[in-house]
């Protein structure tokens, strides 16, 4: 954004002190700073050029001229002029903003050239009065704010209601339109037609004005809404930790409409946590579900989005860790609301009614103030801690995962008796291998063919049921010195 270009005029001997004030209270200003540069005879180094023309070059290329006049008229050149009324003259001649300060004093105090540019100025302009630094100050702050209003560089609107000076029509995109109002057609039966223009939609809209788009209507359906608002981006990154480690894992910059921004965002954290997928085992339908119910992530991005600080520099970030998904946006809750009344019943209240509006047509919120109930609600439900809200440097949304509560959802079990039916049916295969074993074991022991010292004893056994272990041994014996003869050993 182009700077203001402030000029500060006077006779140099008698209000040096009053111009160093002014320029270094508006270098320094929070507000002012961000607006202005400003110029003043002290800041000039040493150059071989004449003075007076190089303030006359100064003054035309001012956008605020702002003169102090006191008692004296200073130095005069050979037309008995001096530079402060050549610098005034040059303003009004160049269609500048005058600001024009009076030191209070009687007419006899003054300088007679000097009551003569004061009737001149006063003949065009209303200028105020002063007595000290402290007057003069204050004075100065009051007129530059209502400079800034009046340009609309200073709002006193919801910044997307705000005028943008710099866009065009040519700058929203026709395809976008097109989508939207086919989209709010569904889903909340919008009045106008697909075939209705762009500058008719944004006007039934209140995005376009007296020949002039909000600053909504470029957020919402610009072509490249970051070419105007750079930080209207949103980051996403993933940490394979419960910390903010460098080097990220996955890191994504999302930008685009709002529209395509929380889709965007919305997709990358569905592409990283788990998705469980069961079975048909209880109806034709295959049950999914994901850790974190898409609604709710949906609810909590979609909202930093809304009501984020447009103004800020910061943008919206989506961080998602081992135990949480974080949001955070460059905002605060509105003076209406804390905290503890955002978890409970209450009202809302959008930071940024018309983008909250489009929001709501193409079906992305509701206008109830339920949000934040309902990701509670979810959550509940789903098995999760509660969601936590805080407020730090940013307004922090926390949202807590739980491992296995996907596969937890579709099985309808939970992890524990899992676990137990596994472990039962692995011992039941377990069981039925051994028992398969054993009995092809002894099935191959039954089956097999035995020797002849076997088949003696139970020939012995036959004859003999009765007979003791010593008999049987005895027999044994006997039976192998018999062998041992008749093989001749």
């Amino acid at each position: 954004m182009k700077p203001i270009n402030i000029f500060i005029s006077s006779v140099q001997s008698e209000f040096a002190k009053e111009r160093r004030i002014l320029a270094d209270y508006l270098r320094n200003d929070a507000m002012f700073r961000k607006f202005c540069e400003v110029f003043i005879f002290e800041d000039i180094p040493a150059q071989d050029r004449i003075a007076n023309d190089l303030y006359i070059d100064e003054v035309q290329k001012c956008d605020i001229y702002i003169g102090l006049f006191g008692k004296e008229y200073g130095f005069e050149f050979e037309d008995e002029t001096s530079p402060t009324e050549r610098e005034f003259d040059c303003a009004s001649l160049n269609h500048k903003y005058r600001l024009i300060f009076l030191l209070i004093a009687s007419k006899k105090e003054r300088h007679p050239k000097m009551n003569r540019l004061i009737k001149k100025v006063s003949d065009s302009l209303i200028y105020g009065k002063f007595s000290s630094p402290s007057e003069l100050l204050s004075d100065v702050y009051s007129s530059l704010v209502n400079y800034l209003i009046e340009k609309r560089r200073l709002r006193v609107e919801p910044f997307d209601k705000s005028r943008n000076n710099e866009a065009i029509l040519d700058d929203i995109s026709d395809d976008k339109i097109k989508w939207f109002v086919e989209k709010s057609r569904e889903e909340r039966a919008f009045p106008l037609s697909i075939n209705a223009s762009k500058k008719k939609v944004l006007t039934h809209l209140n995005l376009f004005k007296e020949n002039f788009l909000s600053n909504a209507a470029i957020l919402l359906f610009g072509k490249q809404p970051q070419r105007f608002f750079i930080s209207s981006e949103v980051k996403c990154a993933h940490f394979h930790g419960t910390k903010v480690v460098k080097p990220i894992p996955f890191y994504q910059v999302y930008k685009g409409n709002l529209f395509e921004l929380v889709d965007q965002a919305v997709n990358f954290v569905l592409s990283k946590i788990d998705y469980a997928v069961g079975t048909r085992a209880n109806g034709p339908q295959v049950p999914t579900a994901y850790e974190i119910p898409p609604e709710v992530i949906e609810e909590a991005i979609v909202n930093a989005v809304a009501h984020r600080d447009y103004d800020s520099t910061g943008s919206v970030q989506v961080m998602l860790f081992t135990d949480r998904l974080e949001i955070r946006n460059p905002g605060n809750l509105p003076p209406a609301l804390s905290l503890e009344k955002l978890t409970n019943d209450h009202t809302s209240y959008p930071f940024n009614p018309l983008i909250a509006e489009s929001l709501y047509l193409a079906k992305y919120i509701e206008r109830m103030g339920t949000g934040i109930q309902d990701m509670i609600d979810q959550c509940r439900k789903a098995g999760l801690q509660v969601p936590e809200f805080k407020i730090s440097d940013a307004f922090v949304v926390t949202i807590w995962r739980k491992k296995d509560v996907a596969f937890e959802k579709v099985s309808g079990a939970t992890i524990i008796e899992r676990q137990k039916k596994t472990t039962q049916k692995t011992t039941q295969k377990t069981t039925q291998k051994t028992t398969q074993k054993t009995t092809r074991k002894t099935t191959r022991k039954t089956t097999r063919k035995i020797t002849r010292k076997q088949q003696e004893i139970l020939d012995f056994l036959l004859k003999n049921p009765q007979a003791s272990r010593a008999e049987i041994a005895k027999n044994i014996m006997y039976w192998s010195r018999q062998r041992r003869l008749l093989a001749g050993k």
